[in-house]
């Protein structure tokens, strides 16, 4: 799975460290005796993958999911597994450095249609109309 040109999946190994906990939710007895959520974490400032540039980058497009400034925890706690709760953990990691890297077309605001403009113009004629027939009756 490659996130960027030049970065795959396999150099992010060393870098990214996991941690089990219980998780909470339905599986009966399996809930108190397995360690099945996973904890993804990912340290930006320590990683040698990224410039400075793009460390910055990702920092400004995730700061709301940075922990102390410079981790990224992704949890995953869906499945029963330990080992779907990881597989599901790193595709999410995937998916969020996947879009933090995907350039966002500029939105080109659209032109308003001749008739609406025209519409809404006669709209007001007729609603200026009725408004300026109220008013006190001279008796």
């Amino acid at each position: 799975m490659p996130i960027t040109k030049d970065i795959s999946l396999l150099d992010f190994s060393s870098e990214i460290v996991f941690q089990t906990s219980r998780s909470s939710g339905p599986g009966g007895q399996n809930v108190n005796k397995v360690e099945s959520k996973v904890e993804l974490r990912f340290s930006i400032k320590d990683s040698e993958l990224f410039s400075e540039i793009e460390k910055e980058k990702i920092k400004t497009a995730l700061s709301k999911q940075l922990i102390d400034d410079d981790s990224l925890r992704i949890t995953c706690q869906e499945h029963r597994s330990q080992l779907k709760n990881k597989a599901t953990a790193v595709k999410k990691f995937v998916e969020v450095l996947q879009e933090v890297f995907t350039e966002q077309k500029e939105r080109k605001p659209s032109a308003i249609p001749v008739e609406i403009v025209k519409k809404r113009l006669a709209t007001k004629k007729r609603d200026a109309a009725i408004k300026a027939n109220r008013g006190k009756i001279d008796w």
